[in-house]
């Protein structure tokens, strides 16, 4: 596994309903990132689709991983060498009306895994219980440019996931988003949160643009495991940043701060009880 990796955060304004293009945006700034010697590059939730399709989710959503978007980003990732996460819709194989938010993760020799968004906010402009199921699972990935865990947007307000990935050997968290600009503190605070609690890189891609009258802000960024802010992507426009990872400062901030050592384990499963009867 390398000890070091080039991250590319790719911060895009994705047409809602036009996978041509989305996927065409997608090619091109994997070539350019993968020309600036990025060994991972990263897009925002629903980058396939944009996020506001509503009911254009039901033709819009593809199988995992036997979707053709899928297959065509596999050739890029194979032609560049470089490993790409991105948001898409996912068709259920067994229910074609059974949708999911979904991560993909694909690498120089096809598709490594999926994460299912776990949390989905049903408040104010979000409807997203109205269109999908919940994932039920966090899992991890083992390459050979890190131990990878994955989330989507509103995960990030709930540490319990993100404990469990780094519980599970994550090194690095990826948070891809759809953030709009009223939610902007909320998730400038958390991402440095997540990390800090967990002593692991995050790294958060937001969505930019205007889709529906709903403006997202930008704003990705690379957390260290100390809480230090070490790459930011600008606000409200479309952007690509590529920042260095070194992953032996896990080890010097775990001295320092050792919030895995100390877990209270036992508090678990109290927390299960009192959440079952809310």
């Amino acid at each position: 596994m390398l000890k070091e990796i080039n991250v590319a955060l790719a911060q895009i304004d994705c047409k809602v309903g036009d996978k041509e293009h989305n996927l065409t945006v997608m090619e091109r700034n994997s070539r350019q990132a993968k020309q600036e010697n990025a060994n991972l590059i990263i897009f925002p939730e629903l980058a396939l689709t944009g996020y506001m399709c509503r009911d254009l989710v039901y033709e819009l959503a593809e199988p995992v991983p036997e979707g053709p978007s899928i297959r065509r980003l596999e050739e890029v990732t194979k032609k560049e060498d470089i490993h790409v996460i991105f948001g898409m819709l996912e068709q259920s194989e067994k229910a074609r009306a059974a949708l999911y938010n979904t991560a993909v993760l694909v690498g120089p020799n096809g598709f490594i895994g999926k994460y299912r968004k776990t949390h989905l906010p049903t408040h104010s402009v979000f409807e997203e219980k109205r269109y999908f199921r919940p994932g039920y699972q966090a899992p991890v990935f083992e390459t050979n440019i890190g131990t990878l865990g994955l989330i989507i947007c509103y995960d990030v307000f709930f540490p319990e996931i993100t404990r469990l990935l780094r519980l599970k050997g994550s090194q690095l968290i990826i948070c891809i988003s759809a953030s709009p600009a009223v939610r902007r503190e909320f998730f400038e605070t958390l991402t440095v949160a997540r990390a800090i609690e967990n002593t692991a890189y995050l790294v958060y891609v937001n969505l930019v643009g205007v889709e529906d009258g709903l403006q997202f802000w930008g704003g990705s960024r690379i957390v260290a495991p100390n809480g230090k802010l070490i790459s930011q992507a600008k606000h409200d426009e479309e952007d690509l940043v590529i920042e260095k990872i070194d992953y032996t400062d896990l080890e010097r901030t775990e001295t320092f701060v050792p919030t895995l050592r100390d877990l209270r384990p036992e508090l678990f499963d109290l927390l299960k009880e009192q959440a079952e009867n809310l």
